[in-house]
C-alpha cells in the first residue's frame, strides 16, 4: 500500500493521464520506486516512462514529457513511500522519553530518517545510517539535510546519545560537505555537559566545513515533570542563560568578522530566560532557523510593524490571544500595540501554564488543549480567541492531547482564529473577523 495514490492534484500531469485515487506507482524508467527519494530523483528529467497499477490490477505504461522539476502532482498513502526509520539512540536529553503514558501512539515514535529531514525538515543524528546510505544522499543530491550534532567530541557524543556508533558524526559531515551537500546543524545544549569549551570546540569544528555547514542552531535542554529514572540534567536559569549568551557572543563576533554573519545562534528561549532583548533583524539573516525557535520574536515584531498600518479603524470588537509562559510578555506587547493603533479594539493576552508537562515547559508549541480549556474558564474572554498555528499538529486542527480546535470553540462558544506564529497574518485576520459577532 505504500505507493498507493490518495490524492490527484487538479490540472496536474496525473490528472491529464487519468491516474486516479487508489492507483499505485510501480516504477519510473524501469526502476522500482522504493521510497520518496527514488521518486524525486527519478522524476527529475524532461522525459520519463511511468508504470502504474490500476485499481483493477491492470498495468499502464505511460510516457511523460514535462518540465525538468515538474512531478506527477499526486500524494501517496505514505509520505515517504516507506516505513520511517526509528531512532537507535537513547539521548540523555530525549524529550520523548519524558512523555507521560496515555498519549497517542505516534508521539512515542522517535524518527531518525534522512528522508524526513529532506522532506519535512526533521533533524537526524546519522547514527542509524550505513555508508551506502550516506553515499545515496550524495548520489541523489539530498540537500539540505538537518543534522543533530550536539557535540563533535566522539567520546562525549557516544555518552550523550548512549550509542557506541555515535562517535563518527564529524567524519560523516566531512564526507557530505566535500560532496557539496548543504547541512544545517542543531545542538541541544546541556549545562555542564556539552557547553563552554565543548560548545566552542564543536562550533569551530563545524565552521571548518562552512559553507556546506550553513549554520548552527543551539536550543536549551528541556525537562518535563515526568522525567523519572533518567539521566539528571540541569536546566538553564536566568544566570546560566546570560552566561551562555555572553560566551557565544564572542564566537559570533569572530565569525561575523570572517563571513559577515554569526554562524552560530541561540534560540529565543535563552534571551527570554536571561531577561535580555533579542538581537536586531540583521543578526538573523534570512530567518532560516525559525523551526529551532531562533528569531521568532524579532520576526513577530517586524511583521507587526509592517502590517499594523493596515488595521481597519472601523473595527469595534474584542479578542483574546493565548500563548505559553515564555512568549507571554511579547504577546502582551503585541496586544498593547494593536489596541493603541485602534482603541476601539479590546485585545488582551492570556498566559497558559503548562500543567500537563510541568511548568518548566514554557513554549506555546507544547501546550495541550486541556490546559487551554481549564485555564480559560477563569478568564474574561473576548469575542474571538486567537492562537498560533504552532500549537497544532502540522496540517491539522488537533493539539498534542488530541483535543481539536472545535472543542475549544464549543467550550466557550467563541470562534478560534488560527494565526501564523510569525504574526504575518495577524492584522489581516483581525480585520477579516473583527466586524463579525462571536
Amino acid at each position: 500500500m505504500k505507493n498507493t495514490i490518495v490524492k490527484v492534484k487538479p490540472n496536474s500531469i496525473a490528472e491529464e493521464l487519468e491516474i486516479e485515487i487508489g492507483d499505485k506507482l510501480i516504477s519510473i524508467n524501469d526502476t522500482e520506486v522504493k521510497d520518496i527519494i527514488d521518486y524525486k530523483f527519478l522524476m527529475a528529467d524532461e522525459y520519463v516512462e511511468i508504470e502504474i497499477e490500476k485499481r483493477d490490477g491492470e498495468h499502464w505504461c505511460l510516457e511523460v514529457e514535462k518540465d525538468y522539476e515538474e512531478d506527477l502532482g499526486v500524494e501517496f498513502e505514505n509520505s515517504i513511500l516507506d516505513s520511517a526509520r526509528s531512532c537507535s539512540n537513547k539521548c540523555v536529553f530525549c524529550f520523548i522519553d519524558q512523555l507521560p503514558k496515555g498519549m497517542r501512539k505516534t508521539l512515542y515514535f522517535k524518527d531518525d530518517d534522512s528522508r524526513l529531514s529532506f522532506l519535512q525538515g526533521n533533524f537526524v543524528t546519522l547514527t542509524n545510517m550505513k555508508d551506502e546510505d550516506i553515499d545515496r544522499i550524495i548520489r541523489y543530491r539530498i540537500s539540505p539535510i538537518n543534522v543533530s550534532v550536539h557535540t563533535t567530541n566522539p567520546e562525549l557524543r557516544v555518552k550523550m546519545l548512549n550509542n557506541r556508533f555515535a562517535g563518527n558524526v564529524y567524519e560523516r559531515l566531512q564526507k557530505l560537505a566535500s560532496a557539496g551537500i548543504d547541512i544545517n546543524c542543531q545542538i541541544v545544549l546541556c549545562p555542564g555537559i556539552n557547553n563552554d569549551e565543548e560548545l566552542k570546540r564543536t562550533t569551530e569544528d563545524l565552521f571548518k566545513l562552512y559553507p556546506s555547514v550553513r549554520n548552527v542552531a543551539v536550543v536549551p535542554v528541556g525537562a518535563t515533570k515526568f522525567r523519572e529514572d533518567l539521566f539528571k540534567v540541569t536546566l538553564y536559569d536566568k544566570g546560566s542563560s546570560a552566561a551562555e549568551i555572553n560566551a557565544v557572543s564572542m564566537l559570533q563576533e569572530k565569525y561575523k568578522g570572517i563571513i559577515g554573519q554569526p554562524f552560530i545562534r541561540l534560540s529565543d528561549e535563552f534571551y527570554v530566560t536571561a531577561g535580555f532583548d533579542v538581537p536586531e533583524t540583521e543578526f538573523y539573516g534570512e530567518f532560516e532557523q525559525l523551526e529551532d525557535g531562533i528569531g521568532m520574536i524579532r520576526l513577530l515584531r517586524n511583521n507587526l510593524d509592517k502590517t499594523l498600518p493596515n488595521i481597519d479603524m472601523e473595527i469595534k470588537n474584542s479578542f483574546t490571544m493565548i500563548t505559553g509562559a515564555s512568549a507571554y510578555k511579547e504577546i502582551k506587547a503585541v496586544a498593547s500595540k494593536i489596541q493603541k493603533a485602534n482603541p476601539n479594539i479590546n485585545i488582551d493576552a492570556v498566559k497558559i501554564i503548562n500543567n500537563y508537562f510541568g511548568e518548566t515547559i514554557t513554549v506555546a508549541g507544547l501546550l495541550t488543549g486541556k490546559d487551554i480549556i481549564d485555564q480559560l474558564k477563569n478568564q474574561k474572554l473576548g469575542n474571538f480567541i486567537i492562537m498560533p498555528r504552532n500549537m497544532l499538529r502540522s496540517g491539522e486542527e488537533t493539539l498534542l492531547d488530541d483535543i481539536i480546535v472545535k472543542d475549544i470553540e464549543d467550550a466557550f462558544n467563541r470562534k478560534v482564529l488560527i494565526v501564523d506564529y510569525s504574526g504575518e497574518d495577524l492584522i489581516e485576520i483581525i480585520n477579516k473577523f473583527g466586524k463579525e459577532e462571536k
